[in-house]
């Protein structure tokens, strides 16, 4: 069996080597050289032609991103970044991501201890799902996040007040789109994992503010989800936001799972609510999409559009399944548009799939569906 060729970009010598030893112990892959800076690691690039790439973010001589755009530009290769936890490495991670790199981890801890057998676990996954999108870099053009221009105020239509601007999305529409789907029950639920981040936005930046209700299960580390979510409230109609237990969900808004917690469906009276939990991971992973949907199933299938999109592995897959039966309307990103189409695939296996639909075709085939079922004519974007 070939193994994987990674080479490891990093200024620690000690993570250099820890990195190293990790990957080194797994039967599939192998690190093939280490480097100290971009300056080094160009050479070994030339030299080794590496399968996979993992690139530290903050570096001296040149930082992670503007080797990142040069690997992209001049040698496209799958990135996996290490980040540190902080509110610029955060930051500048999602920026990574939207430049093409496939995935990232957190820094390791330079102790033994129980926790780095997970850490393993998690940077060697990620080297794998990185080399299965080896085949599909540039697949979509990136896409820099910039924060949308901040809207003027605006008049209340319904109660003829001023609203500042920083309160304009919470206003009702009152143009064609006229709160089409404020009024129903509809709920739409969303698992994804590598390359997830940016077909998430793909499918919200199309979405009208007056859309139903968003759940989803991206799998990501505590301390990213939040970031993340406020991103992509800045490019969205609709309100993102990060998942608090026990909070009403209301149409025109998305909840990112949080890092480290199971996000749940939950009813509490006849109001849909978010329900957090700290219960053990499932399929290895908390968040789990196989949770979320599981919860769909139990509290209200036939109101509920599924969601599948790129991502290694098949946590959710038997959920979804599960959840047709019972009554959802599920879609599936197809292979062409994935970055790792694992867990679409395996859920198409098990019949979990009514359509199988192109990334930037999702928003559109989930608002006719809707517009269909409501009665009405389809919403064109």
């Amino acid at each position: 069996m070939n193994k994987i060729k990674v080479l490891v970009v990093d200024d620690s010598a000690l993570i250099r080597n820890l990195m190293s030893k990790i990957i080194n112990s797994q039967r599939d892959m192998e690190t093939i050289a280490t480097a100290p800076d971009p300056f080094i690691a160009r050479d070994q690039i030339k030299k080794f032609n590496p399968d996979v790439i993992t690139l530290d973010i903050e570096m001296p001589k040149m930082d992670g991103l503007e080797f990142l755009e040069k690997i992209m530009r001049l040698r496209p290769t799958p990135v996996v970044m290490v980040s540190t936890l902080t509110e610029r490495g955060t930051d500048v991670t999602f920026r990574a991501l939207e430049l093409g790199a496939v995935d990232f981890v957190t820094k390791p801890k330079l102790d033994i201890s129980q926790g780095m057998i997970n850490y393993a676990n998690e940077i060697t996954d990620k080297i794998r799902a990185a080399y299965a999108a080896r085949f599909r870099l540039n697949r979509l053009p990136a896409k820099p996040a910039s924060p949308a221009p901040a809207p003027a105020s605006q008049t209340d239509p319904v109660t003829g007040m001023v609203v500042p601007a920083q309160a304009v999305k919470s206003l009702p529409t009152n143009n064609a789109l006229g709160n089409r789907f404020a009024a129903t029950e509809k709920l739409v639920l969303i698992g994804s994992s590598t390359g997830g981040t940016e077909a998430i936005r793909v499918i919200l930046e199309q979405l009208p503010k007056d859309s139903p209700a968003i759940l989803i299960t991206q799998h990501m580390p505590a301390g990213f989800t939040k970031s993340f979510a406020d991103r992509l409230n800045q490019v969205c109609n609709i309100t993102v936001k990060e998942a608090e237990n026990g909070e009403r969900i209301l149409p025109g808004h998305a909840y990112i799972a949080p890092g480290d917690k199971h996000l749940l469906l939950g009813r509490s009276g006849a109001n849909y609510i978010c329900q957090l939990s700290d219960s053990e991971p499932v399929n290895r992973h908390r968040p789990s999409v196989e949770v979320l949907f599981k919860s769909g199933q139990d509290v209200s299938p036939r109101n509920i559009v599924g969601i599948m999109l790129t991502g290694m592995g098949k946590d959710g897959a038997q959920a979804m399944a599960d959840m047709k039966k019972a009554g959802s309307y599920n879609i599936c990103q197809d292979e062409a548009s994935s970055v790792v189409f694992g867990m679409p695939r395996e859920a198409i296996a098990l019949g979990a799939a009514d359509e199988v639909v192109a990334l930037n075709q999702i928003a559109k085939r989930l608002l006719d569906y809707l517009s269909k079922i409501g009665g009405r004519s389809a919403v064109r974007i």
